[in-house]
């Protein structure tokens, strides 16, 4: 199967145009059609702001590579 992704905001709700899509002449495709959801994407870009703000943090710089690597070790293990 082959699967093809695009993006488009509705401009006309009785109306969807797509151009230059990577299908031969007759061939049969399914249409799924899913609505971004817009609370998703205010918490992704929440996300985004915390993620840039604890960065910042002076704690942080001070982390080595080392100690994230013993953290992660040391929680795979169940500790």
């Amino acid at each position: 199967m082959l699967a093809y992704k695009k993006y488009v905001t509705i401009k006309d709700p009785e109306n969807l145009v797509l151009k230059k899509l990577p299908f031969r002449s007759g061939q049969r495709v399914e249409i799924v059609m899913i609505a971004e959801d817009e609370k998703k994407k205010i918490s992704a870009q929440e996300l985004r702001k915390l993620f840039k703000k604890t960065q910042k943090l002076p704690r942080v710089k001070a982390i080595s590579e080392g100690q994230i690597a013993e953290e992660i070790k040391a929680y795979q293990a169940g500790n």
